[in-house]
């Protein structure tokens, strides 16, 4: 008799199960049947009034039905979820097939990172110089990031790179492992993976543990270049960067070269560039001064060949190293680097004409 009436309340709640559409009306049923207040709590306080033989029977039947019951709802909530989604899917549906200027009519699409787009630029500049370009791992070990540049374990050039290191005991014959504080590190293995002459250019992530303001920020992008020839003079490595810099900001630029020390190039340069946020009256991003540093660069020091597996006596070249991010902020006029790498929607909506 009781097995009977159970049966019969299960179908009754599988009828009424599959006429709710939504999550809410599928709590309620469930409340409905299995809550203080339902047939089936009923029936377990009732079961005090049955015998010890007709407990073992009901017992596991009606313990066997609130599982059902249990398992029904959880499927059928699975289920309208999954419909949610699909629908959530099929409405907000973007067709990544579709041409350039049907995806510019669709709303809030995405644009392109300003650091993305000039580096994008700079590289179809040095493509049509004749340049490769290359990239490398950020993780690298000591030997490709201060040995093979000529920045020895005792050399003060390591004290002007605050660095972040992993926690990695060096053993004898090996080397720590830290992540890249420069792209100068794509250089090394650049040289070992060519024969000169060559040219090539190698954007990158690099990281410094230093205080972030205006102008500097722990996390930023460089882009190194490399040309490697015979009679390479400094007036080649001043003609490479004006010709840079007049094509991204497609005008003649201030520019100035300072003597100034790296241990992989000799001589070595400081090139300036004339503040375009303030026309060098000075400002946070300039430091009060008119002008912004942009890049080192110099002659390639010997042993930095001699590292590349390279004839000093045979080739020479130069390098430098161009940061990416203060070349955009005086492009864009950005005021603070901190924009850049806040991962702000609004700031990068801005550039989407671009």
């Amino acid at each position: 008799m009781i097995e009977q009436k159970l049966n019969e309340l299960y179908s009754k709640f599988k009828n009424e199960l599959a006429g709710v559409s939504d999550r809410a009306a599928v709590l309620n049923l469930k409340s409905l049947y299995l809550g203080k207040q339902g047939p089936i709590t009923e029936i377990l306080s009732n079961m005090k009034n049955l015998s010890i033989e007709e407990r073992k029977v009901v017992g596991p039947v009606v313990n066997g039905l609130k599982e059902k019951i249990q398992q029904d709802t959880d499927a059928f909530l699975q289920k309208l979820e999954i419909e949610e989604i699909n629908q959530s899917l099929l409405k907000n549906k973007i067709d990544l097939t579709l041409r350039d200027s049907v995806l510019t009519n669709i709303q809030n699409h995405g644009g392109a990172h300003p650091v993305w787009a000039i580096q994008r630029e700079i590289e179809d500049v040095f493509l049509s110089m004749g340049f490769d370009i290359i990239d490398g791992p950020h993780i690298e070990d000591e030997y490709h990031n201060f040995e093979a540049l000529n920045i020895p374990a005792d050399h003060p050039a390591r004290d002007m790179q605050d660095t972040f290191w992993f926690e990695t005991e060096a053993r004898p014959g090996k080397f720590r492992h830290l992540l890249r504080t420069h792209t100068s590190t794509i250089q090394v293995r650049g040289m070992k993976q060519r024969r000169p002459p060559f040219r090539f250019i190698a954007p990158g992530k690099v990281f410094r543990c230093e205080r972030t303001d205006a102008s500097h920020e722990m996390v930023f992008h460089q882009l190194e270049g490399m040309l490697v020839d015979k009679d390479v003079s400094v007036a080649h490595l001043i003609y490479f960067m004006k010709t840079l810099l007049s094509e991204i900001f497609k005008r003649e630029v201030e520019v100035r070269l300072r003597p100034g020390f790296f241990p992989f190039v000799e001589p070595g340069f400081e090139l300036d560039i004339k503040c375009l946020l303030c026309k060098g009256q000075g400002c946070s991003v300039c430091k009060h001064v008119g002008w912004v540093e942009l890049l080192p660069c110099g002659l390639i020091h010997p042993n930095v060949l001699k590292s590349g597996d390279i004839n000093p006596q045979e080739w020479n070249g130069f390098a430098f190293g161009l940061g990416l991010d203060r070349l955009v902020m005086m492009k864009y006029a950005i005021d603070d680097i901190r924009h850049i790498h806040s991962g702000d929607l609004r700031f990068v909506e801005q550039f989407k004409s671009y």
